[in-house]
């Protein structure tokens, strides 16, 4: 990565905010480029002064206003999308004009300039409410919701511009990222957040359904090292799970965090369980993860005011939020 010039969508964001603080460590220049829609400024202004360090405020929507800086870059990571569940529901086109059309340029304008290498940020949603536990990358595809869709097709867009053009890529499909600086603001979303504020403000945890649904949660320094392992590898048309291999209970990070606890209902399009098969990105790229759950809900606490600015959710709060969630994906 040393001396290398990569260029990172959706920088300012939870993950890409630590991957470029990866990539700065080891010796590369760093151009992001966010709109700020769901990044945050504080998540790299500490490198405004760095001059191996770029900052371009732009949409990836606009062609012509990101194209150029794709010159002489060595490395993509495309992580610029819109997350979420609920929001995807209510606003499908913004979803689908962001992560589908959003990759679609910047997949054009990396193929124009000859990059080295695309590492895409895929999700693990795409494989909706899985067949058999671990999950490997050869099971159905099964997306529950709008955000889901996005994501595999744009995933197939890098593929099939992999396969078609001849541009390096790989897809990293990314299970239950957790860590410093996840997003606490917007529509009802990841758990973490949601406990985190709770917690703070003494409040029940708002467990769904029993409690029982395990995830697999990988710590986000551990995803960014994977991101530059890709990056550098010679693996090319591949795609790789990126979880801990594990999979951990709500109820279970509940007990870790400590407090009251609330049941509320359970949700359609949800799966009761998601858990990694990691075997193939430990051969093929050397990876596996570094920090524990436990380590890493441990890190977290020690630095809980940062969730002080997060919504407060209540089960009242969640039933409204939640409506349309229960209206279309419900049977």
């Amino acid at each position: 990565m040393k001396n290398k010039i990569v260029l990172i969508t959706g920088g300012a964001g939870f993950i890409g905010s630590h991957l470029c603080d990866l990539c700065l460590e080891l010796g590369a220049k760093v151009v992001v480029i966010d709109n700020f829609s769901t990044g945050c400024e504080s998540n790299i202004v500490y490198h405004k002064n760095n001059h191996s360090f770029t900052l371009v405020e732009e949409d990836i929507r606009n062609y012509t206003k990101i194209e150029n800086f794709f010159k002489n870059i060595d490395y993509v990571f495309h992580l610029g999308a819109l997350a979420d569940i609920v929001p995807s529901i209510e606003k499908p086109f913004e979803y689908h004009t962001t992560n589908v059309d959003g990759t679609f340029n910047v997949l054009n304008a990396a193929l124009k300039f000859g990059v080295k290498k695309f590492v895409y940020a895929a999700s693990s949603s795409c494989y909706g409410i899985p067949g058999h536990f671990p999950t490997d990358e050869t099971a159905a595809i099964s997306p529950q919701y709008p955000y889901a869709l996005t994501k595999y097709l744009a995933e197939s867009y890098v593929l099939h511009w992999g396969k078609v053009y001849k541009l390096p890529v790989v897809s990293l499909r990314l299970f239950n990222v957790y860590g410093p600086r996840a997003r606490t603001s917007g529509t009802y979303g990841a758990v973490f957040g949601v406990f985190l504020k709770q917690k703070l403000e003494q409040k029940p945890f708002t467990i769904v359904g029993d409690g029982e649904q395990t995830r697999d949660f990988i710590f986000v320094t551990d995803v960014a090292h994977a991101f530059c392992m890709a990056a550098t590898s010679k693996c090319q048309y591949e795609i790789f799970n990126v979880g801990s291999g594990k999979s951990y209970s709500i109820n279970y990070l509940a007990g870790l965090i400590g407090g009251e606890r609330i049941n509320i209902p359970k949700r359609p399009g949800e799966p009761d369980s998601t858990h990694a098969e990691i075997g193939k990105i430990r051969m093929m790229l050397g990876w596996k993860p570094k920090v524990s759950f436990e380590q890493g809900v441990e890190i977290i606490l020690k630095d809980i005011q940062c969730w002080s600015g997060a919504p407060l959710w209540s089960v009242d709060s969640i039933a409204v939020a939640t409506q349309k969630w229960f209206r279309y994906l419900g049977n």
